[in-house]
């Protein structure tokens, strides 16, 4: 760093994350490559706190970490999702492929690393299924297709029907008409 830069928030992130790395293969004698393994912040994601992508041409892993998720998270819940991610390098080094299954859970567990991580953001749209005796629900983050237009989609709980809410106002619909109806009507609070 010349004088005059200024280190961002990513910079951070990325900095305290492979420390983390470090810690946790040398702690837990975790076979990643730190040398072929790289890391990137993202601004956008909203509904995963990390990812990490394989490059079996390069052999490389990239490890994904969200901003937002550091911004909401305190640093152990945070460092728990390096610790996932580490996971699923470790697999695509070692296996070329990665999943959430046993050999996952397996490694996940003795590193101390959550299974899934607590959502970050409150979801826009919340479905649920219309049936009597199901309690189905899904939250969405975008206006997929079966938000737009939930009349042409049934639950695959039980098959019933559903309704969408548009979680920051409580409007809802059950049809593609009522889709559109609900952002006329919300116009720049949609």
């Amino acid at each position: 760093m010349t004088d005059g830069e200024r280190l961002t928030l990513a910079d951070e992130i990325l900095a305290r994350a492979r420390i983390h790395a470090r810690e946790v293969v040398d702690e837990y004698d975790l076979a990643v490559d730190l040398a072929a393994l790289e890391w990137t912040v993202s601004k956008r994601a909203k509904r995963r706190a990390g990812a990490c992508r394989w490059d079996a041409a390069r052999e490389t892993a990239t490890i994904v970490l969200a901003r937002r998720a550091y911004e909401r998270y305190e640093w152990p819940a945070f460092a728990g999702i390096v610790r996932h991610e580490l996971v699923h390098a470790w697999e695509f080094q070692r296996f070329g492929e990665s999943g959430h299954g046993a050999r996952f859970r397996e490694a996940a567990a003795r590193l101390d690393a959550p299974r899934h991580c607590e959502e970050f953001a409150d979801p826009r749209y919340v479905l649920r299924c219309l049936g009597a005796d199901c309690d189905w629900t899904a939250k969405r983050h975008r206006a997929s297709k079966p938000v737009k237009a939930p009349d042409r989609y049934r639950c695959g709980a039980c098959g019933g029907s559903y309704e969408v809410e548009h979680a920051a106002s409580g409007r809802i619909w059950t049809t593609a008409s009522g889709y559109g109806g609900a952002k006329a009507a919300l116009g720049d609070d949609w």
